[in-house]
């Protein structure tokens, strides 16, 4: 596959020879238990492009698990961290009160969904956001439940594990979890039963969850749902907009706090600056993180203002919550995100993926579904006559990409999943040479498999 491309050069071979020598050293040095999800060790990188150290040029489709939505090293974030180290680097909010951190907070009021009220507290990563928003819920209602669903990913502490789905690579043998965590059926459309529209087996969902409320936890002692408008690390699944509206209607129905975990949806990802946005409902919490400082460590709890008034002083925060390194970031990212519009740009993105590969399908049949909203894109394989998860040829895939030039991750509690985070100032002609070379590379299994 030696096509000479006009953004992709890996001449050198990926690993290439000053890469192999550090890998080796990470391997020496690194726990095992930090996963490495390519050989690709990186030197610089810009917008949608990076270098590794061995001077070749690859292009990201992985944003950093969703973090780098406004691409890398976006001139604003840096132009405002340069001028922000000048002046204090981190005096702690719980000592001093510093602007960056008040006037983030007011724009997070501003533009998340809800017209109320609202507070905002922050911390370091969404793990965090989640663990807090929850303690808030709990303080809040004066109950202990939350309910989480099949194939979500919340964070991989104690409490973010509990309301994680998937048990390989990320519960296995570290148990026993927290207690009164519950997980009730979130919709996969591959599951849908036939003969039944999407949004029929929303509201066929929102009815067993109702059954939930009496066989598993009372209402009563849910303090929260929490739930990925679109989720992630589950593949990448678009709920019905009838199952989203049924949930958060129960919810309010009991006096039930709903969470919307934006981590990964957040901020122009799917189209709209906030996920929660596409199916009408105002979450009483969001938790946000990744892409809203592109790539410095900040995550946010927002939520209405007397929900947020619950914890006394000192129940939550942080030594390091809301640096003003992450605020200043995060405010420059905003500001990039609503005068350059990303939020629409996310959705051109999200329409050319999905054509690309809905286009393959006949061609390879082993493309069993094509879905996203927005740039937050998935295309998941299967046997065609089996139905079974092509697991191992996703990861020849994903291997056979990064070597050629394009980094993609995988997702899905089968591992059977390809999906998109490019970031969103990606041009259309890499966009384009990226789609290419996926396509290439799923040819060359194919014609090796045949």
């Amino acid at each position: 596959m030696s096509k000479t491309r006009k953004f992709v050069n890996v001449s050198a071979g990926v690993p290439g020879p000053k890469a192999a020598e550090l890998l080796a050293r990470r391997s020496k040095a690194v726990p095992r238990g930090i996963s490495a999800l390519t050989e690709v060790v990186i030197e610089k990188a810009s917008g949608a492009l990076l270098t590794d150290v061995d001077g070749n040029t690859l292009l990201d489709f992985a944003g950093a698990i969703g973090t780098l939505n406004a691409g890398h090293c976006p001139p604003e974030v840096v132009a405002a961290l340069k001028e922000q180290i000048d002046k204090y680097i981190h005096p702690c909010f719980n000592v001093a009160t510093y602007d960056p951190y008040v006037r983030l907070a007011e724009k997070l009021a501003e533009i998340t969904p809800g017209n109320f009220a609202k507070k905002t507290m922050f911390a370091n990563s969404g793990a965090e956001a989640v663990e807090n928003a929850v303690k808030i819920a709990r303080k809040y209602t004066g109950r202990p439940g939350i309910v989480s669903f099949t194939r979500a990913f919340h964070g991989r502490t104690l409490l973010g594990m509990s309301l994680t789905s998937k048990v390989k690579p990320y519960k296995f043998q570290m148990g026993p979890f927290a207690p009164a965590t519950y997980k009730a059926q979130f919709p996969y459309p591959l599951n849908k039963p036939e003969g039944m529209t999407y949004e029929e087996y929303g509201q066929y969902l929102v009815k067993q969850f109702e059954d939930f409320l009496l066989t598993e936890v009372a209402p009563e002692e849910l303090a929260a749902v929490i739930m990925e408008p679109v989720q992630g690390e589950g593949g990448f699944v678009v709920p019905p907009v009838s199952f989203v509206q049924g949930i958060y209607n129960i919810c309010k129905k009991h006096n039930i706090l709903f969470i919307a975990d934006e981590v990964q949806t957040g901020f122009c990802r799917t189209g709209e600056m906030f996920a929660s946005t596409h199916f009408g409902i105002e979450p009483d919490l969001i938790t946000m993180s990744k892409s809203i400082a592109a790539g410095l460590p900040i995550s946010a709890v927002t939520g209405r203002a007397e929900i947020m008034d619950a914890p006394n002083p000192g129940e939550i925060g942080g030594t390091y919550g809301g640096s003003p390194l992450g605020c200043v970031a995060a405010l420059a990212v905003i500001e990039k995100m609503e005068r350059e519009n990303l939020a629409a740009r996310s959705r051109e993105i999200g329409e050319q993926i999905k054509a690309h590969f809905t286009a393959l399908q006949k061609e390879f049949p082993v493309i069993a579904n094509v879905r996203g909203l927005g740039a937050m894109c998935a295309v998941e394989f299967a046997n065609p006559q089996t139905g079974e998860p092509e697991k191992e040829l996703v990861s020849k895939l994903a291997k056979g990409c990064y070597q050629n030039g394009v980094i993609l991750l995988t997702a899905g509690v089968h591992g059977n999943i390809i999906r998109f985070l490019t970031p969103l100032v990606i041009t259309d002609e890499q966009l384009q040479e990226g789609l290419d070379i996926i396509t290439d590379v799923l040819k060359g299994i194919y014609v090796t498999q045949s």
